[in-house]
């Protein structure tokens, strides 16, 4: 055979390669949309979901394992999905990335069905949607972080089941209100199109995306609404104005009839509890009525934080944040009543405040005092960065610190917080859409005795709109288990 032809042959191989791989790809997706919408089964490989994926999508999901120890093919995955199909499971997160990882721990000569059987047991022959329950959620304000929230829970609807988004409460702006409304909600200039389909009635003041109804209710006073006139009733509600930060501000909302509880997008203040999911969230107690799920820097450094702490511990340390950006700051020069925020936020990198060292105490009592914080707003429209430098007890090598936290995001507690990427090409925009509160960017780690500094790339607006889901889904108990159990 000519090298012609052994390149020719070698073409063809790749080639019928690549349609077997997407032929098994495509035959995943009607049963990742079923289990979804039949079971309450959400389904991911190391927290990259399946639902709603391409076959492509779902392709360089399964790409993403050859940077880990154990890689993951399409072939691998269809046989787990069909079996899922048969086992009449009830809700539940399922990796099937760590399932596997789990799987070829135990011994593969276990057959498929009785591994999943045996990982699986809580949940299986519970395939009734009902047992999870549905928790009402409004939106108090429909800025930035209000419509991601909006798109997040309109894609974890499912069958209606979990939190169940009814409301969105705004200050009339137009005549044309409702669908300028819809419109910022249909296409975002940093996260792309609404995914679906979307439809504005009017007369009703109502928006159907994706199945969802969403009444539009206006009103410039949180006490006002009564949310039982729409049939809303135990409502949590999502505070995303950040007007109030306190328990009696934030307590005006639970004046309203249909009112049960409140959220708010911001750190709070006071005696608000101030939760980062993955590390206290478990501290929500039924008698917490009011409560904030911290800033976005808070959630994208805890997580790293506590890593590094739990096994080498930290003796003190700054944070840097680098911060795409916000509405707060003016377009171009003009008033401002903070200092240097009046300055054009597209122009100027800005010199400005962070409390979000001092947050990092009330997730994580250990490391209260220890750790000094500052920012710099720069002209980019989302996704930040957290640089921590940390003096730790024990020194430490950058490959073994490397190594631990890569380990830690893949198969540890807080995997659906901590990302690790290992490359010599990101940037901030590979990051738009990251479902994690931060992501360690391995290339940039640097140790020196006890000292290290870590760069945390974080999605400021799309990657903390999940946490904040995930807080909703704890106070409203329906986070489904996730598997396999750590």
């Amino acid at each position: 055979m000519t090298t012609t032809q052994q390149t020719s042959a070698a073409a063809d191989d790749h080639l019928a390669d690549w349609a077997d791989r997407q032929a098994k790809a495509e035959a995943m997706i009607p049963l990742v949309g079923r289990l979804y919408r039949e079971n309450g089964v959400v389904t991911s490989i190391h927290g990259r979901t399946l639902l709603g994926q391409s076959p492509t999508d779902i392709l360089k999901a399964h790409r993403f394992t050859r940077r880990v120890d154990v890689e993951l093919t399409v072939s691998d995955t269809l046989p787990v999905l069909q079996a899922l199909a048969t086992l009449d499971l009830g809700p539940a997160s399922v990796d099937i990335a760590r399932l596997h990882h789990r799987r070829l721990e135990t011994g593969s000569d276990v057959p498929l069905e009785d591994f999943l059987r045996s990982e699986l047991a809580d949940v299986i022959n519970q395939g009734d949607g009902d047992a999870q329950g549905t928790t009402d959620v409004v939106l108090y304000g429909f800025g930035r972080i209000g419509r991601l929230l909006a798109r997040i829970l309109i894609e974890h609807a499912g069958a209606g089941h979990g939190l169940r988004l009814r409301a969105v409460v705004v200050r009339k702006g137009a005549e044309n209100d409702l669908r300028k409304r819809a419109a910022l909600l249909r296409r975002d200039s940093v996260h792309g199109s609404f995914d679906g389909t979307i439809t504005v009635d009017e007369e009703n003041s109502t928006i159907l995306a994706n199945g969802t109804l969403i009444q539009v209710i206006y009103s410039n006073d949180p006490t006002t609404v009564d949310y039982t006139q729409y049939g809303i009733n135990d409502a949590i509600v999502v505070d995303n104005t950040g007007r109030w930060r306190d328990e009696e501000g934030l307590s005006q909302h639970l004046q309203c009839p249909g009112v049960s509880r409140v959220l708010l997008t911001a750190p709070g203040k006071g005696g608000v509890p101030n939760i980062v999911t993955g590390i206290n969230d478990a501290m929500i107690g039924d008698e917490d009525r009011v409560v904030s799920a911290a800033s976005c820097t808070t959630n994208a450094i805890v997580p790293a934080l506590k890593a590094v702490n739990d096994e080498y511990g930290i003796v003190g340390g700054h944070i840097e944040t680098v911060h795409a950006f916000t509405n707060d700051q003016n377009l171009t020069d003009n008033f401002h009543k903070g200092e240097r925020r009046g300055r054009s936020a597209a122009l100027n990198m800005v010199l400005t405040e962070t409390g979000a060292a001092k947050a990092v105490a009330k997730a994580l009592p250990e490391l209260e005092g220890l750790l000094t914080g500052n920012a710099i707003r720069v002209p980019t429209p989302n996704v930040s960065m957290a640089i921590l430098n940390l003096t730790l007890k024990t020194p430490v090598e950058a490959d073994a610190l490397n190594d631990y936290l890569r380990q830690t995001s893949l198969y540890g507690e807080m995997h659906k917080q901590l990302d690790f990427i290992d490359s010599p090409e990101v940037v901030s925009t590979d990051f738009v859409g990251n479902r994690h509160a931060g992501i360690v960017d391995g290339r940039a780690t640097i140790t020196a005795g006890d000292r290290c500094i870590l760069y945390v790339w974080y999605d400021n607006e799309f990657g903390y709109s999940c946490q904040v889901v995930r807080v909703l889904e704890q106070m409203a108990e329906v986070h489904p288990p996730v598997f396999p159990r750590i």
